[in-house]
């Protein structure tokens, strides 16, 4: 939650009153919203829109929501926020969970890390994290043994579907 005082406060209260999974605004509807402009850095850096628990308040304020940055359109001054399921729904072979990208990804979100930090707590490296969530390939049994580990560890929560 976040203190009141917090300049991102009326855009957290105006996505918990949403009841929609997904909500698109363009950058001018969140300074409506929040009643002040957004620094020059929301406009031309990705890295200001990314989901992270530290240290960001505007990320505070979306996540806080229950929200998560899922597309950005820089050019568009448009951005995405999507509420992630309470519990994801997964496929087991041989006992496994089988990783697919959307789950990869949405894991990573739930931690707040970048593709470069999951890949720094998993042991590869940030190209492997983007190709298991484009689907280009999907982890070795192994990786998706100790996706599974570090899921548990994080509270991430799936269910078999």
């Amino acid at each position: 939650m976040m203190k009141g005082g917090s300049k991102y406060q009326p855009l957290q209260t105006f996505l918990q009153g949403s009841d929609r999974t997904q909500v698109t605004l363009t950058f001018d509807e969140i300074e409506a919203v929040m009643g002040i402009p957004l620094p020059a850095s929301a406009r031309t850096q990705r890295a200001w829109w990314s989901n992270r628990s530290k240290g960001a308040l505007q990320a505070i304020a979306w996540m806080g929501a229950g929200y998560l940055v899922k597309e950005l359109d820089l050019a568009r001054e448009q951005v995405t926020f999507h509420k992630p399921p309470e519990v994801y729904k997964v496929q087991r072979v041989d006992d496994v969970v089988q990783w697919n990208g959307e789950l990869i990804r949405a894991l990573r979100l739930h931690m707040g890390l970048t593709q470069s930090a999951m890949a720094k707590e998993l042991g590869v490296r940030q190209q492997t994290v983007s190709e298991w969530e484009k689907g280009v390939y999907v982890p070795t049994k192994a990786s998706a043994k100790y996706l599974t580990l570090v899921a548990e560890k994080a509270n991430f929560k799936y269910e078999e579907s």
